[in-house]
């Protein structure tokens, strides 16, 4: 059968872009449709920030009786799109029946409109945003999917690999419950060495004063991340934009800074895991659904589970025991008799993080899902002898966004 590739570009296409997820998940008792404002917000220039130095264009493939069968979305980040090797764009937000004509067709659109636009290789699935959603293709673990964590059929996979993508690095999720039995002695001794020296302290988030707290994270997420491929530096505004969307979900108990006196030096973030209320909302965000998500979420009974954002130590004080006291402070306050939540969720651990990988394993984590992004370049004979990897990083920190 043949397929049409159409431009989303009216009401009707952009409809077709929406309902081919919803059926063809309906009978995936695992899948959680996300809320629509928030995929919605990803392809809108007035909300989007990326389009302030990117571009992007989305597809549906429709069939000969004119049903869609198929959505894609290519985009290029200018300011990121030159840090590897060679110019790289995204696509995302892939669906498809099972059909290598229909997912080829989308597929070959990403390609042709990203080589238009200057580029010679392309990563996917990713987002045209911040790494923490909406990146990489779920290849194990098909279980409901984590808050703003991908969730596919699985035979995605065949259609992505018999295109021609190649695996550039696996992201991990862990789960660990929260206990102190699951961490090991090492982890415990690195701690007590940090917490017998009076030069570290921690303090909690302060919700009174979010727009100074913003600036100390932003602080250290810089510093962390310095010559880490494809990141960019976090800018004030875009800083100040991630906690107000955080704002309604910050539990004070789960994020941590860490300062040797008076300096952060690194932080942990943390929020309680929503899905298990967003699966009741079937993607809608009125204000009815509002006060529904806020009843069900200070309920306490549905959010038992925490999902950890971000872990970082910025690179001066790596190897010194500061991840481990991080980790052991948390642990003061997890294991209280009132502490409401049962087990953590560690996403987006990257492959190309062995000590980080390490470190999961040391705190007790278990492998429960691995998501796969995977790049393609365009040229075929490059493709074939000169892809690589992602490089290791080397680096103990969590969550790269």
């Amino acid at each position: 059968m043949n397929y049409s590739i159409i431009e989303v570009a009216d009401k009707k296409s952009e409809a077709g872009f929406y309902e081919i997820q919803a059926r063809l998940y309906r009978d995936d008792p695992n899948w959680i449709r996300p809320l629509d404002v928030e995929i919605k917000r990803i392809f809108d220039p007035k909300r989007n920030r990326m389009f302030q130095h990117g571009k992007l264009c989305r597809w549906i493939a429709q069939d000969d009786n004119g049903e869609t069968v198929g959505r894609v979305a290519a985009f290029i980040d200018c300011d990121a799109a030159g840090l590897d090797d060679q110019p790289t764009g995204g696509m995302g937000f892939f669906e498809c029946i099972n059909d290598e004509n229909a997912a080829f067709a989308l597929f070959e659109q990403c390609k042709l409109w990203l080589k238009m636009n200057g580029m010679a290789a392309m990563d996917g699935p990713v987002n045209f945003g911040s790494r923490e959603k909406w990146w990489g293709l779920l290849v194990e673990g098909f279980t409901e999917p984590s808050y703003g964590m991908n969730y596919h059929l699985p035979y995605y996979r065949n259609l992505f690999e018999a295109y021609g993508f190649k695996n550039y690095y696996y992201q991990y999720s862990y789960l660990r419950t929260v206990s102190d039995e699951s961490l090991s002695p090492l982890i415990k001794d690195k701690a007590g060495r940090v917490a017998r020296n009076p030069e570290y302290h921690f303090k909690h988030i302060n919700r009174r004063k979010l727009k100074r707290e913003a600036e100390i994270f932003r602080g250290i997420y810089n510093k962390s991340r310095v010559n880490h491929s494809g990141i960019r530096e976090m800018c004030e505004e875009d800083a100040a934009s991630l906690v107000r969307e955080l704002k309604p979900l910050i539990d004070g108990r789960l994020i941590i800074f860490m300062y040797r006196n008076e300096e952060p030096v690194g932080f942990l973030v943390q929020i309680p895991e929503i899905n298990r209320i967003i699966k009741h909302l079937n993607g809608k965000f009125s204000l009815f659904h509002k006060l529904k998500f806020t009843y069900l979420l200070k309920r306490g009974k549905i959010c038992t589970r925490i999902m950890g954002l971000m872990f970082a130590i910025i690179p001066e004080y790596r190897g010194l025991g500061l991840e481990s006291a991080l980790v052991m402070e948390f642990a003061k306050t997890a294991l209280g008799k009132r502490f409401p939540y049962r087990d953590i969720d560690l996403t987006w651990i990257g492959d190309f993080n062995p000590p980080m990988v390490h470190f999961q394993e040391q705190i007790g984590g278990k492998i429960y899902k691995t998501h796969a992004t995977y790049r393609l370049l365009f040229d075929g004979e490059k493709q074939k002898s000169e892809f690589k990897r992602c490089p290791e990083t080397g680096k103990t920190e969590g969550k790269i966004i």
